[in-house]
């Protein structure tokens, strides 16, 4: 499969939906990565139980029952109800680890295709927080201009709201 057609299987707003902040650490879990790869949760964490020691803590870990409960609670009990063992959770590092271990040549690409996103995300979240920054500095040296301009912006948004409250004149064509 070529990574154009890869790319278009799996846009990248469905892997970043499918990745969660847990334990200061961005991680998916092995049910969205097993839907990823094609294969079944189950078959993709035996692969990585085959191979554990290439799965430090730093790689993945299986979530606690609190953090269970938790996630349960924030999806609804059926997204992930139903399971016999706590999920596990890779973080980018065990994400491309599984592409050695699950060796099939999509989860060769998918796991390339995920470690692009997150790359993605990290530039994402450098360049908003460069962004900030600046806008700040600006904000500390310009203090009356940013006040002039945020009036402005008040202005602009309560001409806008007012024009429509306005009742409108004549007759509406009720299609």
């Amino acid at each position: 499969m070529s990574k154009q057609k890869l790319t278009a299987l799996i846009p990248d707003e469905k892997i970043i939906g499918q990745i969660y902040y847990l334990r200061g650490k961005k991680v998916m879990f092995d049910k969205d990565l097993a839907e990823l790869y094609m294969v079944e949760t189950k078959e993709l964490n035996k692969a990585v139980r085959r191979n554990i020691d290439r799965f430090p803590e730093d790689f993945m870990f299986q979530l606690s029952k609190e953090e269970f409960e938790i996630l349960r609670f924030h999806f609804g009990t059926s997204s992930y109800g139903g399971r016999r063992y706590l999920p596990l959770a890779f973080t980018e590092q065990g994400i491309v680890m599984l592409s050695a271990v699950l060796r099939s040549k999509r989860a060769v690409e998918v796991s390339i295709h995920v470690a692009r996103v997150f790359v993605k995300m990290r530039e994402m979240l450098s360049s908003h927080k460069e962004l900030r920054e600046k806008i700040e500095k600006m904000e500390k040296e310009n203090k009356e201009n940013f006040k002039i301009i945020f009036k402005v912006i008040s202005k602009l948004m309560a001409t806008n709201t007012e024009k429509e409250n306005k009742r409108k004149i004549g007759f509406e064509d009720k299609k």
